[in-house]
């Protein structure tokens, strides 16, 4: 497992279907060592923090295997790392190999995985597409949203370790498919549901879907 590239950006407004949206999807990789603190990345911002950033938000990854599988499905889309607003392109760290509660470390930064990344709209105004957001929810390929344990710095290259086996036995792809299909499998539903490191938020939204 290690970090590939590391992606930063500002919030910026731009103009989608005659509205103006502020933003901060539209990232670039970097280079160099970067501190990453409890809430961010140094040099990255979040534009509505409503719904990003915040302690359980610090960092997003997402695998660069899923870029392959996109590469297949959008042929024609100069792909390159941070397209999906994350912060962490990586290598070896797919939703479904990756349990909540898991602790991680890479450089001198330790950070524990929480929750899936959940999309909204502005998929689609980032790739100027429709039908982006479909497309994301149909393959499944969510992402990693992280908490960070131990501020600390790391840098494009740096190998990730798992430091910390989660007891939950939950992985982010099991919180994705109970979201997905509105909580069919009940059992599982109710597993994510007791684990305490799940935050509110996605809770919340878990919660409607228990019979």
């Amino acid at each position: 497992m290690k970090i590939l590239s590391i992606n930063i950006g500002q919030p910026e407004t731009v103009q989608w279907k005659g509205k103006s949206i502020r933003t901060s999807i539209f990232k670039s990789p970097v280079k160099g060592p970067k501190r990453v603190s409890s809430l961010n990345i140094e040099g990255d911002g979040q534009a509505d923090l409503r719904f990003h950033g915040g302690v359980n938000k610090a960092i997003y990854s997402y695998d660069s295997s899923y870029y392959t599988a996109w590469k297949t499905t959008l042929p024609t889309v100069d792909w390159s790392a941070g397209m999906f607003g994350e912060n962490l392109t990586t290598e070896g760290l797919p939703d479904h190999q990756v349990q909540i509660g898991n602790v991680y470390q890479a450089g001198t930064l330790i950070f524990q995985a929480i929750q899936p990344r959940i999309p909204c709209f502005k998929l689609n105004l980032r790739f100027q597409r429709d039908d982006l957001l479909s497309l994301f929810y149909e393959k499944k390929c969510y992402g990693i949203y992280f908490k960070v344990i131990q501020e600390g710095i790391i840098e494009a290259g740096d190998n990730i370790q798992l430091l910390e086996t989660s007891t939950y036995h939950c992985s982010i792809s099991d919180i994705v498919q109970s979201f997905v299909s509105k909580g069919e499998d009940q059992l599982l539903l109710n597993k994510i549901l007791n684990i305490p490191l799940l935050p509110k938020g996605i809770r919340q939204n878990l919660s409607k879907y228990k019979q």
